[in-house]
Parts: structure tokens; sequence; C-alpha cells
């Protein structure tokens, strides 16, 4: 194990930070071009990244993106009520903290360890409103009191994967239960070629939201390689022009389908329920390397 960011008492942080949580082996590993940023990965695979100077900066594609939707899901510094399912390094519970003050979140993170982990290393901000729960994302979810929440967030990954019981449409029926009417739900989710559990959670979201969005990298839409796409989902008509624009500006650009265009490309797909759900494939070894 190494040593605690209290061990080094404030001096610059430049060692990996090695643990054994539930999930597997956890790193965190310093950025060498970020004072106070760190990169957490689970087995080898990257999970989150937090800057502690600067709770804004999003460093991973896929959390650009959420974060996009996170900037549009009300008026610019508005606060939100927002459930987070999966933690990891608490990445956009620590964005939503620095650019809504005053917004109340919770984090839904079964790994206990890692939770311990990060709160030790990687301290949130003691006046954040962030309650952190160590329990199952669906348990989770069922507490959250009815129309609650004005975002709700998955970012549930089991060994690269997300499990079976959170791509179903029952999941999608407790996420519903939890929103606020004209609330967002965001999920990122992980596929490659032939794209058969993105078009599968795409027909899934469909039978339980009027309005879809995707954002994705246009080579990951087409098949050519495993990546991440952000599902978004919403009762109310979504942003879908500005998002559009925060996607294509991005450092990496990605693209938004909607509409009939977002139909057609679930190819018929049928929506997914409890009794058929598998989880969602295991990414390539070239994916990490």
């Amino acid at each position: 194990m190494g040593k605690s960011r209290n061990a080094r008492r404030g001096r610059a942080a430049v060692e990996t930070v090695t643990e054994k949580v539930d999930g597997g082996l956890a790193e965190l590993v310093p950025d060498r071009e970020r004072t106070r940023a760190w990169t957490l990965l689970i087995d080898g695979a990257p999970q989150s990244h937090v800057d502690l100077d600067d709770p804004a900066f999003l460093s991973f594609e896929y959390q650009r993106r959420l974060g996009h939707v996170i900037d549009l899901a009300a008026p610019a510094g508005r606060p939100l009520q927002a459930v987070h399912l999966g933690g990891g390094a608490f990445t956009l519970a620590r964005y939503i903290a620095a650019t809504r003050p005053r917004s109340t979140q919770q984090v839904v993170e079964k790994d206990a360890g890692l939770v311990q982990l990060v709160r030790r290393e990687l301290p949130l901000d003691p006046g954040a409103r962030i309650r952190v729960r160590s329990t199952d994302a669906r348990a989770g979810l069922a507490k959250v009191p009815d129309g609650w929440a004005r975002l709700v967030i998955a970012d549930v990954f089991s060994g690269a994967r997300t499990p079976a019981h959170l791509t179903s449409t029952e999941f999608l029926d407790e996420v519903r239960r939890a929103l606020a009417p004209g609330g967002i739900f965001a999920a990122n989710l992980a596929d490659g070629p032939p794209l058969a559990h993105l078009r599968g959670q795409i027909a899934t979201a469909a039978d339980r939201f009027p309005e879809l969005a995707l954002v994705a990298d246009p080579a990951v839409l087409r098949g050519k390689r495993f990546g991440n796409a952000v599902l978004v989902a919403c009762d109310h008509p979504l942003p879908v022009a500005e998002l559009t624009r925060r996607a294509a500006c991005d450092p990496q650009p990605a693209r938004v389908e909607h509409s009939r265009a977002l139909t057609d490309f679930t190819g018929g797909a049928a929506p997914v329920e409890d009794a058929a759900a598998v989880a969602s494939p295991a990414p390539p070894p070239s994916v990490f390397r």
C-alpha cells in the first residue's frame, strides 16, 4: 500500500497509491502535468481523473460529455439535486459542486473499500453537500425519494462491464420514479462492433423516455472501434442544438444523434427486461494499452 496523502503532510505527491479494494487493485496515479491531480485505475482500467485544485477540469472525454449534459441540465450556476450511480473518484460530483454551488448530491458506490480510499487520499470539500452511500446502485436508487432528482447519472462498471441489472426497463422505471418532471437521465455506455449492447440500451431507454440523444465519437457509432457513448433521456425536449455544438467543439469532437436518426441507428433492437438482461461486453485488452 502506498503512503497516504495525510502521511505526506502536504508535500508534492510523487508516488502511485495502490490498495486492494472490493473491485480489484485500485491505483491512484499522479498526473505529472497537474500538481494535485490523479487518475484512478481499477485492475489497470482507467476509471476517473480528479484535479483537487480545479475540480471543474474534466480530463476524460466521456466525463466531459457528461459535463456538457450537467451544464445544460439547468441555467448556469443553479443548484441541482443529483444522483450519481457509480462513484469512482467522485469526479462529476466534484464538478457539480464547483460549477453549481449549493447543489445537493447523492453518490451510490458499491465498493466500500474504494470509497474509503478516495475519501482518504482525495478528500471531498467539507462544504460540498455530497452524501456517499456504499451500496448497490439499484438498491441505492430505490432509496431516493420520488421526484427528488433533477439529474441521475449512471456510470457503473464492474470489471469494466456495466452490470446486467442496470441495463433493463425495470431499472429505468426506478430512474423515472426518482426524477422530477423535466429531470435528465444520462448514462455512460461502452460497446464495440457490432454495437448490439448500445442499440439495445437505446431501445430500452426509448421504451421509457420520449426524448433521447446519444453523444459519441463517430468512429464508435460506425462500429470501427470500442468506446464510450453517453445516452441522454428526458420526458421533456432536450437541448439538442446546444449539446451538439458543445460536443463538436470538444477537444475530442463527438457527434450527437437524436430523433429519427437515433431510431434508425437502433436497427430494430428490442427493449431489455430484467429476465433477459446481460452485462455490457468486456472491452478488448488493446483499449487500455
